[in-house]
């Protein structure tokens, strides 16, 4: 047996059993590492993974984490490790401090194997603009489809067996549209509910830290493990934290669930809507009560020019200071602004460019009124409809992507509503702040694709409910695609 390709929950009973240790796990999670096909790391952490399995407390081996591998997003700071958030101005970075989620995993007992690839900066949701090129999806051997972004290689890792659980951040649909193309569960909650210390800033007003697992009670795990306030981050909440492993039990009777029909009406995948369809009909025989509410046509294609406005003026403030001074490579220059000109054109990417001069545009005070103002009043306009149903709904569901992963070749009509809503919308759970899960929902020529649930603030009880309830009618959980190794 290899218990890498068990749940979190079965490799922590082989663990209290002494069927396997935390080093046969971590040595085998790193082999399978240093296999990998799908460029899903920026760095292995081979001797530190264990160095510090060896140093494992093992007064903590009930904690559900305790000696499980896991890999973490290079966009998070860990201490005396590299960390380049995919990026060529952070070559050589590494941080003296590492970020509260490293250190609650670290305190619970979790190996840090590997951190992973990812669009650079967290800009971008294709998984091809770091700085080591394309991260490919495990499902698919030919390497011709995306896997998505900007968490892409933590999705690959977790899809292709190396580890049972990995960490991300989410700004957009950033862990839970790669959670749709992988056939994992992609969890992000309330705005607030885990620290973001040492997560590298791309918009903070919507940045999220999410997380994949490969089914939903790991999901429980993993939030618990991550959850309450840090007093390091002044964003972080105060809101108490829920038993979410000790409480989680699947409810679907009496539950009032909405599909947007506006949005449901944009996807046109007859695979993606039958599967869809299915499951709300098993969902009604649980006893939910599924309805179809509207939301302005106008505020549903507003989604999208709404998020890269905000995100990207956000993103041009908070990275101001990878400046080829403060951070990155050093190039001469006869005064500062060469040598910040020259550290950022070779820095960057052509896509980080692009949303940086979006957003320095919008920024301008010429033009902040009619872009950036606009931008947060639309924000507002669409939290408060949102919100408005789910006021009368304990959730929202809808197919989480369009389809199946698309080829890297693929070009989509970036107007039409299908794009607009079908692969956008998932943006209003971090304009709201809500917390929202992906899970596996059916497969297109041997390629999955998901389902989205959107739940009100604090609910994550509700949400990981829910979520369990679905994953039990559609079956799909435990989802790896052998050999990707």
């Amino acid at each position: 047996m290899n218990y890498l390709d068990l749940s979190i929950k079965e490799i922590h009973e082989a663990i209290v059993n002494h069927k396997v240790t935390p080093l046969e796990l971590v040595q085998e999670a790193i082999k399978r590492a240093k296999n990998d096909k799908n460029n899903a790391f920026e760095y292995i952490c081979e001797k530190e993974a264990l160095e510090e399995v060896k140093n494992l407390d093992e007064k903590k081996i009930d904690n559900l984490l305790y000696g499980i591998p896991y890999v973490l997003k290079d966009n998070f700071s860990t201490k005396g490790i590299p960390t380049s958030a995919s990026s060529n101005i952070l070559n050589d970075y590494v941080p003296i401090y590492s970020s509260e989620v490293f250190l609650r995993l670290k305190n619970e007992g979790a190996i840090m194997i590997g951190k992973s690839t990812l669009d650079e900066l967290a800009m971008g949701g294709t998984g091809t603009t770091g700085r080591k090129g394309r991260t490919f999806n495990p499902w698919d051997e030919s390497h011709l489809h995306m896997i998505g972004g900007s968490s892409c290689g933590s999705a690959a890792a977790v899809a292709s067996g190396i580890v049972p659980f990995s960490i991300g951040s989410d700004t957009g649909d950033s862990v839970r549209k790669p959670a749709s193309y992988a056939g994992l569960v992609g969890f992000k909650p309330t705005w607030g509910r885990i620290s973001r210390f040492g997560l590298f800033p791309f918009a903070p007003s919507l940045d999220h830290v999410a997380f994949f697992s490969r089914n939903v009670f790991d999901s429980a795990i993993i939030l618990k493990a991550l959850s309450g306030r840090d007093e390091k981050d002044a964003t972080s909440s105060i809101v108490k934290v829920d038993e979410y492993v000790n409480d989680l039990r699947k409810e679907l009777k009496g539950k009032r669930i909405a599909v947007i029909k506006e949005i449901y009406d944009s996807f046109k995948n007859p695979v993606v809507k039958e599967a869809f369809d299915k499951a709300l009909t098993k969902m009604k025989e649980g006893g939910a009560i599924v309805e179809y509410p509207s939301l302005d046509i106008n505020l549903c294609k507003a989604i999208y020019p709404t998020y890269m406005v905000i995100s990207c003026a956000e993103a041009t403030s908070n990275n101001a200071n990878l400046d080829g001074i403060k951070f990155g490579p050093r190039f001469e220059g006869d005064n500062y602004e060469d040598v910040m000109k020259e550290a950022r054109t070779r820095g960057f990417s052509e896509l980080i460019k692009r949303r940086f001069v979006i957003g320095s545009y919008s920024l301008l005070r010429e033009n902040q009124y009619d872009t950036f103002l606009r931008a947060q009043k639309c924000r507002h306009m669409i939290v408060d409809a949102v919100n408005a149903i789910l006021d009368k709904y304990d959730a929202i569901f809808l197919p989480a992507s369009t389809g199946v992963a698309p080829l890297f070749e693929q070009s989509s009509d970036k107007l039409s509503a299908e794009y607009l809503l079908g692969d956008n919308y998932l943006a209003i759970g971090n304009f709201a702040g809500l917390p929202s899960l992906t899970l596996p929902l059916g497969f297109e020529n041997n390629l999955p694709f998901g389902a989205n649930l959107t739940c009100k603030k604090w609910k994550e009880q509700e949400t990981l409910n829910l979520a369990l309830a679905i994953e039990d009618i559609t079956g799909y959980k435990n989802l790896i695609k052998k050999g990707a190794n």
